[in-house]
């Protein structure tokens, strides 16, 4: 009761500052995440890449098709057979938004039977989700106790010990998440000589940003170099968790250099705000392929499957996380157990 009185309090005070809106969609995109998990879940450990993105991409498709939305695509998806191109509009008609789509982050992991892989996606208001060329980012994420405190033109080794100081901790009790990639060698070395602790992974650029700003998790810092669609769901995600994340383009060829300039990005050494990345209402989805620091992967039972999800929105003002039991028949129901047990 308590959660229906505050987001009916959330609500009133939105349609007295900008007139009566529409009801928000926020909790209906679980779905979409959830059909997308659920799909490549089914792939897990089978060593076929291909196939679990496939999957995903589908079902996060079809569920997409049935939404009572005008969705533009501003970051698609795709593999070898199935996709969601940019610029490609889905749902059944309905307000404009722009949809940030990833149907699976960790399809190697999925692949090799490996955690922390999820299915995702960003949805904002028309225009307010940038736009970026395909390339690296460097980038650094924070929750919202270091929310200031960084900057991502200083040592790495300065920015630890501001969050420590933050937090009111050593720099020994700090965690930094780092992708496991050649490319992020100097960097690991300099998190050691800073004193921190160091999580390795092996995917999950977006699950990272989160994880660093959601309390529970002791993950304190994510940082490295990942790609651009990831950096703007991440910019998504933060503004709803009230974190912070800076973004620089690492463009590594002179085409990169021109793709950059062509949208627009006369100084590709610009580092890019939360403002810049997502700078509207926002609202992301994420659901759990395999089990995780964050959420726990899809199981599944006899008769249904259970996912974990976590939905999250600046317009509604919360953050959520669901646990949802999907039934494959409708004529037989099985037991349906308590959360955690």
């Amino acid at each position: 009761m308590q959660s229906v009185e505050v987001t009916q309090s959330v609500e009133e005070r939105a349609e007295g500052e900008t007139g009566r809106r529409a009801p928000c969609l926020c909790e209906a995109y679980a779905r979409v995440t959830e059909g997308a998990a659920l799909a490549a879940a089914r792939w897990l450990g089978s060593g076929d890449e291909d196939s679990a993105e496939g999957a995903a991409v589908a079902a996060m498709r079809a569920a997409l098709e049935d939404m009572p939305i005008r969705g533009r695509v501003v970051i698609g998806a795709s593999d070898d057979g199935e996709r969601i191109a940019i610029g490609e509009e889905l749902g059944r008609g309905g307000d404009a938004f722009d949809l940030a789509v990833h149907p699976l982050e960790g399809r190697g992991v999925v692949a090799r039977g490996g955690n922390g892989a999820m299915s995702m996606i960003a949805v904002g208001e028309p225009d307010s989700l940038t736009t970026l060329p395909q390339m690296y980012m460097r980038r650094m994420a924070v929750g919202p106790v270091a929310r200031g405190r960084i900057d991502l033109l200083r040592p790495v080794g300065e920015n630890i010990r501001a969050i420590a100081d933050a937090f009111g901790r050593r720099t020994n009790d700090i965690t930094t998440i780092v992708l496991d990639r050649p490319r992020h060698h100097d960097l690991i070395e300099e998190i050691r000589a800073a004193g921190a602790r160091i999580k390795l992974i092996q995917d999950g650029d977006v699950t990272a940003s989160i994880s660093a700003a959601i309390r529970g998790t002791n993950d304190h810092l994510s940082v490295g170099i990942g790609g651009t669609r990831q950096a703007v769901i991440s910019a998504a995600a933060l503004r709803c968790l009230g974190g912070e994340l800076q973004a620089q383009l690492w463009p590594t060829t002179r085409t990169e250099i021109e793709s950059a300039r062509a949208q627009g990005i006369d100084d590709v050494n610009r580092v890019f705000t939360l403002d810049d990345l997502a700078p509207g209402e926002t609202i992301v989805a994420a659901t759990g392929v395999s089990n995780g620091d964050l959420l726990r992967g899809v199981q599944f039972l006899a008769d249904s499957a259970r996912t974990r999800s976590l939905v999250m929105c600046t317009r509604c003002n919360w953050v959520r996380f669901v646990d949802g039991i999907h039934f494959f028949a409708r004529e037989r129901r099985g037991e349906v157990r308590l959360p955690g047990v």
